[in-house]
């Protein structure tokens, strides 16, 4: 190249310089700069001193092979006549702009290629309003296509998916997700209702977010969180456990959430974003996440709205179903309800008729057990005063005390039915008692009948007077040896039972509970349904004339009763009967299993003295001779002011004796407490034909009291007045 041919250097020059906002740059055939324009250092920051000797390599972006792309530009200038493009070109301070560049080969006359022409125009501000408007464009595009999704979809969990994923492109993010905003009692807990992003997986061995200062804000409802650098938010990190994300979470570094807030202000819960780099989130996600927040409440809301009113419409359509129904069967309904009505009233009708029966059979045993005293207290004086050479005296006295013990039974089976008997309960286990009066079964029933006793593991224990349910599995086992005239199979079986609200609206008096249970069943003839209603009356019976009573199943009814239980009978001719009682369940107590040995016939000690209160001069005069003859030192009252005339003007008394009911307006029981002022020490024995008094609560002796029923032998006085005295 010669002078003549170019413009002189500094003319070049000036030239170049002239162009201040578009960088001309010559390059040797190798790529070096040669010369640099004042418009090249007004756009990339370095001088023309700075750079000539130089390659461009550092206005490329290394991290996309600089030194590649500016060869590629070299070579298709060489060989198209121009190379270039535009991108990203670094500045010397770092920054960047979006340049647009040219570069053209320079050829000289018979020298083929000296060189390369590159110019440059900054484009940046462009090229930022082209990025603006096409990620508005984007944007308008995610939402847009959101809100058709929320328009027709009423599905909240497809609903509030559809935002999440939406909020994903929308901002640019790496994972998202929707928390609901459901609070536990301490204020701690939401639930993750959508994830996008990441699998489920992903969250799936991390608790849900506590109310953390980072998330509080957003729960609260107090508007847009944007971080660039989470991490490094005063906020962060300063709640335990974790102080911060959990080891293994996703990485965030930039973080977004957003409040979704209904039209009544309720924050239903927060659209949260994040991303593993800085700086990812931008104002215009903050403008596009406000706007998909804004539709998603609406969503919702229209959602809840939706799905109350399919409520509303299944809940009417089922009420128009039912009603159809109703309607279809509301004559079969009234018949079952009649019946069901009938069978209550039936029901409460024999519960009645069985209390007033009681009633007039218990009033009747007392007063009948009193004359019995007087029988068979002077039967016995008898017995034990007429000469051995008076035979025909004694077995007539004899024969006599029989069929008074025979009465005595029977008005004891009356008072069972009653509920009037003084019951002695109990700890019982069942299943060892049962045991004890097998070979008592065996005898009673003979050779001709089969006994299987099938007693179950496990069974709970029950409380009841040991001796009279003994008596009521005697009289069951007595019944059904007369049921199978020809023999036949008698099994006892125990297991436990519950009966519930169901059976306890259909049977009188029983208690919804848990029961041990005693089945009693035979293959005897059976009984038809108008015998087993009236089985439990007392004095019926279909035993032929003078071979029962009436009273057993009686005593048996008025034991379970009396116990807080039920009894049941199963029959049908020809079938064999059998018979439940259920006893309530002993939640504590221990079972005593240990039996009491038979003490002798005891006689008074020295100086004893016993006051009888008794206002049946007969029963008084039986009482105090009997006493006397025993040894003791007897005083005797009619009443219970006259008793404690007695007490008040005697010698200490180390025993009163007396009846339960009284004349004179006090009880047994009130003279004993009066008695134990004057004489702190003084024992007490009660007597009584029944027991519906002040020491018998609910058919139950109350601790610490002792009860001679009567009628009573000498034997039996003598034994308990020793065994009160000897406590």
């Amino acid at each position: 190249m010669t002078s003549s041919t170019y413009l002189p250097a500094e003319r070049l020059q000036q030239i170049l310089d002239s162009a201040v906002d578009t960088g001309i740059i010559i390059l040797d055939p190798h790529g070096i700069v040669v010369s640099w324009s004042k418009g090249a250092s007004n756009l990339l920051g370095w001088t023309e001193d700075e750079m000539v000797g130089k390659t461009l390599l550092e206005i490329f972006p290394a991290h996309q092979d600089a030194a590649g792309l500016l060869a590629t530009e070299l070579a298709d200038a060489k060989a198209n006549g121009k190379g270039g493009g535009e991108g990203w070109r670094f500045r010397k301070d770092g920054s960047k702009i979006w340049a647009v560049g040219e570069t053209t080969p320079l050829f000289a006359d018979g020298e083929g290629l000296i060189g390369f022409v590159k110019i440059l125009r900054d484009r940046t501000r462009q090229r930022r309003t082209e990025s603006a408007l096409r990620e508005r464009t984007r944007a308008l595009e995610v939402l847009n296509r959101a809100g058709a999704i929320l328009a027709r979809e009423n599905d909240l969990e497809r609903l509030v998916q559809a935002v999440t994923d939406a909020g994903v492109e929308l901002t640019g993010a790496q994972f998202g997700a929707f928390f609901y905003n459901l609070v536990d009692h301490a204020g701690e807990s939401y639930m993750l209702y959508s994830l996008a992003g990441v699998p489920h997986e992903a969250f799936s061995s991390f608790p849900m977010p506590r109310n953390t200062a980072v998330f509080s804000a957003t729960f609260k409802g107090e508007g847009i969180v944007r971080s660039d650098d989470i991490t490094q938010d005063p906020r962060y990190g300063q709640n335990a456990p974790y102080a911060g994300m959990p080891e293994g979470h996703l990485p965030v570094r930039s973080y977004l959430a957003v409040p979704v807030i209904s039209r009544t202000e309720e924050v239903i819960g927060g659209l949260f974003f994040g991303h593993a780099d800085t700086g990812v989130f931008s104002e215009e996600s903050e403008r596009g996440l406000l706007g998909l927040a804004g539709e998603t409440a609406v969503a919702i809301d229209n959602s809840r709205l939706f799905e109350a009113a399919q409520r509303e419409l299944e809940e009417r359509r089922r009420a128009e179903e039912a009603l159809k129904e109703l309607n279809a069967h509301l004559e079969d309904l009234v018949i079952q309800k009649t019946d069901e009505l009938t069978r209550n009233a039936e029901a409460l009708r024999q519960a009645q008729k069985m209390e007033a029966v009681g009633q007039l059979t218990g009033g009747v045993a007392h007063d009948f057990n009193n004359l019995l005293q007087i029988i068979v207290g002077n039967l016995d004086t008898l017995l034990r005063t007429l000469p051995a050479e008076a035979t025909r005296l004694r077995r007539a006295a004899s024969q006599a005390m029989g069929g008074a013990e025979r009465a005595a039974a029977l008005t004891q089976r009356l008072l069972a039915f009653a509920r009037r008997q003084p019951l002695d309960p109990k700890p019982v286990d069942a299943n060892s008692l049962i045991r004890g009066v097998s070979d008592l079964l065996h005898r009673t029933l003979g050779e001709i009948y089969e006994v299987e006793i099938v007693l179950a593991g496990g069974l709970w224990k029950t409380e009841a007077d040991p001796n009279a349910l003994e008596s009521a599995l005697l009289n069951l086992a007595i019944n059904a040896r007369d049921a199978m005239s020809d023999g036949g199979k008698l099994t006892i079986e125990t297991f436990n039972a519950h009966l519930d609200e169901a059976y306890s609206a259909n049977h009188a008096e029983v208690v919804p509970g848990q029961y041990v249970a005693i089945s009693v069943s035979d293959t005897g003839s059976g009984m038809d349904a108008e015998t087993v209603a009236r089985a439990f009356e007392p004095f019926f019976t279909t035993k032929d004339q003078g071979k029962g009573t009436g009273l057993g199943l009686s005593q048996v009814y008025g034991f379970a009763k009396q116990s807080k239980g039920h009894v049941k009978i199963y029959s049908e001719l020809g079938q064999g009967t059998t018979v439940k009682i259920y006893l309530p369940r002993l939640l504590s107590g221990h079972v005593d299993e240990e039996a009491i040995a038979p003490l002798p016939l005891p006689e008074a000690a020295v100086g004893e003295i016993i006051l009888v209160v008794e206002d049946d001069p007969d029963v008084l005069t039986y009482s105090v001779e009997s006493l006397k003859e025993l040894g003791y030192r007897v005083l005797e009252a009619k009443d219970g002011p006259t008793a404690l005339q007695v007490l008040a003007f005697n010698l200490p008394v180390d025993l009163i004796f007396t009846d339960v009911v009284l004349p004179g307006g006090m009880s047994g029981a009130d003279v004993v407490a009066r008695a134990r002022e004057l004489q702190p020490s003084i024992r007490a024995l009660f007597t009584t034909g029944y027991s519906r008094n002040a020491i018998v609560h609910q058919g139950r002796l109350d601790k610490g009291v002792h009860l001679l029923q009567k009628p009573f032998a000498l034997a039996d006085l003598a034994l308990r007045i020793r065994n009160v005295l000897d406590r």
